[in-house]
């Protein structure tokens, strides 16, 4: 019978996996193309990565990226941050790394060399962050995963946390997925069903700077590979379907030394009203299509107004019940879809708020 080209086959990979790599190891690169999609290439290293200093220079074909011409299409990547492999274990490891042109400037689409200097221009301040990435999975077939053929699932009510059959789907891969982030040394801090059926979410964070762009971006990569062995897509679009479904966003947990400090409120306030005067700046790089989303309806604001309140679902920003009431903590921004990327997001975070 012929093979699912789909789905992996873990009958005939598992006799290979336990083969000895004599003592060279494999590390896999993975960058940021220019439609903010993941693109990953493996090489071999001759020894154990002890810190980023073992991890070579490389480089790609970035006319096939999007991310160079065909004359002068060698992009370089260089190694920022690693992490255990929870796919190919051992002492094998996941590279994140930065593009360059080859004149030694940041490419275009580098965006985390931007998010980098900000966060050094305000350590003072000691940003922290917390995302809470929202997606939905699809199959092979097209329509998200588990609904019934030729129609739809029950209203939103039940889905949101869920427990059992025809409430929750594909737990098995959520479950796979929060092992191997913890395996890999993502700061993932927890899971949940969300409103609309097929559609989940998976919390990262605290961490400070320009370390939550690479921990999102690398929870990222575990998820969409991981999906590669059920045949599931998952798809970061913030209104994937049309109708009275919710969207999904990134929801960006914010908090300063000063922010968490006595009296906090007030610098929370303050940041408040720095973000509504630049709101539609914010707007501009919290991801595409995100006018799908931000209607007014569905638990977000609209998109041409900013708001603000305390456990107020409905608003630009949110102020934690718990936060009001102990006078200092952190914000919610809860305009940014599920498809920004990080870096964009927590460099211009802190531009607004603290430089």
């Amino acid at each position: 019978m012929a093979l699912n080209p789909n789905v992996s086959q873990p009958q005939l990979l598992n006799r290979y996996t336990d083969l000895d790599q004599r003592g060279r190891v494999m590390a896999e690169y993975i960058w940021i193309d220019a439609d903010g999609g993941l693109r990953t290439k493996t090489t071999s290293l001759e020894k154990k990565v002890e810190s980023l200093a073992d991890l070579k220079e490389w480089n790609f074909d970035g006319s096939s990226t999007g991310q160079a011409p065909g004359h002068d299409s060698d992009v370089l990547l260089r190694p920022v941050a690693y992490f255990p492999d929870p796919f190919r274990r051992g002492d094998n490891v996941l590279v994140i790394a930065e593009t360059y042109n080859n004149d030694g400037t940041p490419n275009k689409f580098n965006y985390r060399y931007s998010c980098a200097k900000t966060m050094a221009a305000a350590a003072d301040q000691d940003p922290w962050f917390g995302l809470e990435q929202e997606y939905t999975i699809f199959g092979l077939d097209g329509r998200p995963y588990g609904w019934p053929v030729g129609g739809f699932p029950g209203p939103q009510g039940p889905y949101y946390c869920g427990v059992g059959t025809g409430k929750v789907y594909a737990r098995d891969l959520i479950e796979a997925h929060y092992r191997a982030c913890l395996y890999a040394g993502v700061t993932i801090s927890g899971i949940n069903a969300e409103v609309m059926p097929s559609q989940w979410e998976f919390q990262v964070g605290p961490c400070p700077g320009k370390d939550m762009g690479d921990h999102l971006w690398l929870a990222r990569f575990l998820l969409v590979r991981i999906a590669e062995e059920w045949g599931i897509t998952v798809s970061f679009h913030p209104k994937p379907l049309a109708g009275d479904w919710n969207g999904a966003g990134c929801h960006t947990n914010f908090s300063t030394n000063g922010t968490r400090a006595e009296g906090g409120i007030k610098v929370i306030n303050e940041m408040i009203k720095k973000l509504e005067n630049r709101h539609m700046e914010h707007i501009a790089v919290y991801g595409e299509d995100n006018d799908m989303r931000l209607t007014g309806r569905h638990e977000t604001g609209h998109i041409g107004s900013f708001s603000s309140g305390v456990a107020n679902r409905g608003a630009s920003i949110r102020i934690p019940r718990s936060v009001a009431a102990e006078g200092k903590g952190y914000f919610e921004d809860r305009r940014p879809a599920s498809n920004i990327d990080p870096y964009r997001v927590c460099d211009i975070m802190v531009q607004t708020t603290c430089l």
